[in-house]
Parts: C-alpha cells; sequence; structure tokens
C-alpha cells in the first residue's frame, strides 16, 4: 500500500480534488462526457478535477489467461486525458497488492494521496477487493471519511448503443472504421518507431515505413486501410496494410504504411497514423507483379478518399 501512496502523491493538485477512476482505454466519447461532467462539479465545488487511470486492465491482472488488446497505449491514454484539460491525471499500476485492497482502503488511500473530496462514478462502475465498491457502497464510505459521490444516470449513448471500449474493440476486429470513429470522437490511430523490415516494397517500387507496434494493441481487422501519416506533425496521404502478408507467407503482423508522395528516411523515427477507411481485406496473390498491380490500385483509392472527403494533404 506505501509503493501506491508514493505513486498517487507525485500528482496530488495544490488543492482538494474531484476524481474519477477507471482505465479509460482510448478516452472515447463516453470517457469525454464523463470527465466534462467532472470538471463542472470541480468548478461549482472550488475542487481540482482529477482522473485516476488504471494500468494494466484489472482484468489481465485478475484473470492473466485472458489476453487484453488496448485502443491506446498507456502514454497515449494520458497525453489524452490530460488534453480534456483536468487539473491532474494519475496513472496508478494496478497490481495484485493493488487488487486486495477493499473499497473502503482504495479510496482512503486516494483521499491521502491526493485529497479526495468528491468521485464521481457511473451507474455500472465498482472497485476495491471483489468490486464490492459499487456507488452505493462508496456513497457509505463517503459518508465516514468525509467526501461526496455521485452517480451519473446512464452511459453515455450512441446510435447502436452505449459508448464502451468493447464496442470500440468490436468495430475495429470488423474493420468499420466509420464506427471506430464516431464511438472515439476521432480517428483510430497507431504510433511506435519505423523498423527495418523485410524491405520488399523497396524492390517493387512501393517503399513502406515498416511501424513497430506493441504486442498489446489493438489491431484492424488484417486488411488495406486509407490512412493519414504524420511525419514530425505534417500529416501526408498514406495507405496502409496491416496483417500476414499472405503472398509471402509471413507468421507475424505488421503493420506497413506507404506514404504518397514522400521521400525520406524514417528508420528510426516515430510515426504515427490515423487509420480512417478500409478500402480491402487481406489478399494472396499469385505473384509480384499481381501484387504491384493492387498496391497501385489501392494508391489510387487513397488519393481519391482524400479527394472526395476533401482532406489535406
Amino acid at each position: 500500500m506505501s509503493l501506491s501512496l508514493e505513486e498517487l502523491e507525485r500528482y496530488r493538485p495544490d488543492r482538494p480534488v474531484a476524481l474519477t477512476i477507471g482505465v479509460f482505454d482510448g478516452v472515447h466519447l463516453g470517457h469525454q462526457h464523463l470527465i466534462g461532467t467532472l470538471k463542472e462539479r470541480a468548478a461549482e465545488r472550488g475542487l481540482a478535477s482529477g482522473v485516476v487511470t488504471l494500468h494494466p486492465d484489472p482484468l489481465q491482472v485478475l484473470h492473466p489467461e485472458i489476453r487484453i488488446v488496448y485502443l491506446t497505449s498507456l502514454e497515449e491514454r494520458v497525453e489524452r486525458l490530460r488534453a480534456t484539460g483536468v487539473d491532474t491525471v494519475a496513472p496508478l499500476i494496478f497490481t495484485s497488492e493493488v487488487a486486495e485492497l477493499s473499497a473502503r482502503e482504495f479510496l482512503a488511500l486516494l483521499q491521502e494521496a491526493l485529497g479526495l473530496k468528491f468521485i464521481l462514478m457511473g451507474p455500472d462502475h465498482a472497485f476495491g477487493r471483489g468490486r464490492e465498491g459499487t456507488p452505493a457502497r462508496v456513497a457509505e464510505i463517503g459518508e465516514s471519511l468525509g467526501f461526496d459521490v455521485e452517480v451519473l444516470p446512464r452511459p453515455l449513448e450512441g446510435t447502436s448503443g452505449a459508448v464502451s471500449a468493447t464496442a470500440i474493440r468490436r468495430a475495429l476486429a470488423g474493420g468499420e472504421m466509420d464506427t471506430v470513429t464516431r464511438l472515439l470522437g476521432r480517428p483510430y490511430s497507431l504510433r511506435g518507431p519505423v523498423v527495418r523490415g523485410h524491405e520488399r516494397g523497396q524492390t517493387i517500387g512501393f517503399p513502406t515505413a515498416n511501424i513497430a507496434v506493441t504486442p498489446d494493441r489493438a489491431l484492424p481487422q488484417f486488411g488495406v486501410y486509407v490512412t493519414r501519416a504524420f511525419v514530425a506533425g505534417r500529416p501526408h496521404a498514406s495507405a496502409t496494410n496491416v496483417g500476414l502478408n499472405p503472398t509471402f507467407g509471413d507468421a507475424t503482423p505488421t503493420v506497413e504504411t506507404y506514404i504518397l508522395d514522400f521521400e525520406g528516411d524514417l528508420y528510426g523515427r516515430e510515426l504515427r497514423i490515423e487509420v480512417l477507411h478500409r478500402l480491402r481485406g487481406e489478399q494472396k496473390f499469385g505473384g509480384i507483379d499481381a501484387l504491384k498491380a493492387a498496391i497501385a490500385a489501392d494508391v489510387e483509392a487513397t488519393r481519391a478518399y482524400f479527394a472526395e472527403h476533401g482532406l489535406e494533404p
């Protein structure tokens, strides 16, 4: 418990704080709605606003046999949470030690480390050992420890139900990028250093940047996508293949981006792409000429998409 206390105290604001707690993977529209309400409540009470983001997902710690994939890395999640304008973002590493804390112990920790005076919860939110910290139980603890509790009446609804990370992962696995963009409130993005791959693209006239994406990142359904690549902050039209390259029989998925009309060495640099639109599924081609023709068609389709949607560049 002392380790968690020391970890959190670094993020203590200069006045008592209103908090919301969760994983916040993706920082999607539902999360943004919750945090917007939190900022309003904090301002009404003269409190700082803060988010405690748990990593890894508690499910991964409690059930290690379950593979969890994330919509955002912890680094990107913290960046996006800070961009909402809250006063503090406190990443808390969720360990088996933290999992054993009762709801009261966990909330007392937050009170001591961060100055908790108000907590905002979703209706199905729970934390603490055995998920005992339901909204009703947290309200009881708040009366005892001296902080207020509010529960949002219902999660933010989209056109096809509640906005959730689960719904976004499902749409992503189906290559439904319009749905993913709508639920996130922005295009889905991947980023990582450019590493050397097989360098096949160089030999066939379409040099690609091989982005090293961590194995725990959620990938779109394998296939070819219209993407927007950001090099040193500047956007470029690009086409990206996500998958196993069945023509060559690769065993490990890769994310390979061809940046249109771009010349330069990207090896070792970080590259971020926004995944905008699915062009086609993964295909195994009978030879290099057929593959080159397909890539050329993908490039032209990418140009057409950018032109049709009035996107830069």
